[in-house]
């Protein structure tokens, strides 16, 4: 039993004397594997009380501040690097370990270890860049290398980017410093998509536009400022090859915003009997004569067939061509169906309009269906959009008075008055049949009124009128000015839209 007790000393004994013999020298301080071992235990307790202070401090503190996810990512990154490196300063100078002396041994040891990791150098560098010049930010979607994906963590060395299929990849940082990226969400998110479109030759460019904004203000996530607009781009091998572009300000939801956009293009060019041609090829024979037996014996049984149509009554196609051309006369009588073109020609200030210049029209506004009783906006509403009806009739009435104001009808307009004057709207709309009113929002009403001067002309007379009958009525207060009513109101649309 002593023996064991003796043998077990001295293997402690032995244990302890390996562990505290110091196996190297730096200045006058040696270093055991004891002493190893304690400073790492010791850098490993500080690296986790950095990053415990810096995340408290992002949670707590930057949370609160409103700054964004990638400014606050990037201020606590920063923040546990710094209080990392002091405390392990501390902890090796707690341990007697002269930083003079690691600094010249860091010296020496780097001019040979340089050359071997340039690669993790210059990442590096490039991600203390990141982290100050922040060209991208934690919670951006970029664009590098054909790789689409929002921005999850940016560390010293690699930058972790969540792809749009889940997957996150991870980049080495010198690959935003060497590369052109593109940042989607950087200063601005709103970005431009642009949506080929072939139809066949002979389509009526006019009802392309039509179709292709219609299908574009559809889509809920396209903005309406700017504006969707619709490009000819040329003369295809076997299309006429327009373009829709439209604006979005979330870039990384594009994939689905396309798709959304290729459903409801198809649907509208449907709508309108615009066909999207295959490609059409020409084709050589050089053998006619061996091919002209098969031709003969088709047209013969061909001819065969048609008889035995004709026995039977009237043939498929007979009977397709009696019930066309009623369906599309039942189509036709209801407004609905018409075009915008047909609909904008029965309005007044666009009668004359050439195709070209209605089809610019078109670009300024969309035409919206209102069922009959619908409340188009309320009084008191903050007045953003300006209103021409196409077809039916609206009431005005002031919910306030409880009223009757006036009754409009196609060709009229409305809704210009708090636009121009700055001011709520001072009555309610509601529709008395159903109605098609061409919108037009503020932003795009400038360039109606450069188109058709006459139109801003009598906008500036119908709202002199109707700002008199409302003053009458009591529903506006009275405005004192030394020029008439009509002067002020179009010195008021030279000043807002500068025409």
């Amino acid at each position: 039993m002593n023996w064991f007790f003796l043998q077990g000393k001295q293997w402690f004994q032995n244990l302890s004397r390996a562990l505290t013999t110091p196996l190297f020298y730096i200045g006058d301080n040696h270093l055991s594997i004891s002493a190893i071992v304690r400073l790492i235990l010791l850098a490993v307790a500080v690296l986790i009380i950095a990053r415990t202070i810096g995340e408290g401090i992002k949670r707590l503190l930057l949370t609160r501040m409103g700054l964004d996810r990638g400014n606050r990512e990037a201020i606590a990154s920063v923040i546990i690097y710094i209080l990392a490196t002091l405390g392990i300063l501390i902890v090796l100078q707690r341990a007697g370990i002269d930083l003079r002396t690691i600094t010249v041994l860091a010296g020496v040891l780097g001019i040979g270890i340089g050359f071997g990791l340039q690669n993790l150098a210059s990442n590096f560098i490039s991600g203390l860049t990141l982290l100050f010049e922040q060209p991208i930010k934690v919670g951006d979607f970029i664009e590098v290398d054909s790789l689409l994906g929002t921005v999850e963590n940016i560390s010293i060395r690699s930058t972790i980017v969540r792809t749009l299929d889940g997957i996150f990849v991870i980049v080495p940082n010198i690959k935003f410093v060497e590369n052109n990226i593109i940042n989607w969400s950087y200063k601005d998110p709103k970005s431009r998509l642009h949506m080929p479109v072939g139809v066949a030759y002979g389509s009526d460019p006019l009802l392309v536009t039509e179709a292709l904004l219609a299908a574009a203000r559809a889509e809920t996530s396209v903005l309406n400022r700017p504006s969707p607009k619709v490009w000819f781009k040329g003369f295809g091998d076997s299309s006429l090859d327009f373009e829709l572009l439209v604006w979005i300000d979330h870039p990384q939801d594009s994939d689905i915003i396309q798709s959304s956009l290729n459903f409801l293009i198809e649907h509208e060019l449907t709508q309108q009997d615009i066909v999207i041609p295959f490609p059409q090829r020409d084709l050589w024979l050089k053998n006619p004569q061996d091919l002209s037996t098969l031709f003969n014996n088709s047209i013969v049984t061909n001819t065969s067939e048609s008889k035995v149509f004709s026995q039977n009554g009237v043939s498929s196609e007979q009977k397709q061509s009696s019930i066309q051309p009623k369906t599309k006369k039942s189509a036709l009588t209801s407004p609905n169906n018409w075009t915008l073109r047909d609909l904008l020609r029965r309005v007044t200030y666009f009668e004359s309009l050439t195709d070209l210049k209605l089809r610019q029209l078109i670009e300024y506004g969309y035409r919206q269906l209102f069922p009959q009783g619908q409340i188009i906006f309320r009084e008191n509403d903050v007045g953003d959009s300006f209103y021409i009806i196409l077809s039916g009739a609206i009431e005005v009435i002031s919910e306030k008075t409880g009223k009757y104001i006036a009754t409009l009808h196609e060709g009229e307009f409305f809704g210009e008055m708090s636009l121009l004057l700055g001011s709520p709207r001072t009555a309610t709309v509601k529709t008395l049949e159903d109605s098609i009113l061409f919108v037009i929002e503020q932003h795009d009403l400038q360039r109606l009124l450069e188109e058709s001067p006459s139109l801003a002309i009598d906008i500036s007379q119908k709202l002199s009128e109707r700002q008199q009958a409302l003053q009458e009525l009591g529903l506006l207060d009275h405005i004192s000015s030394e020029n008439t009513p009509f002067t002020r109101i179009r010195n008021r649309i030279q000043t807002l839209f500068g025409i």
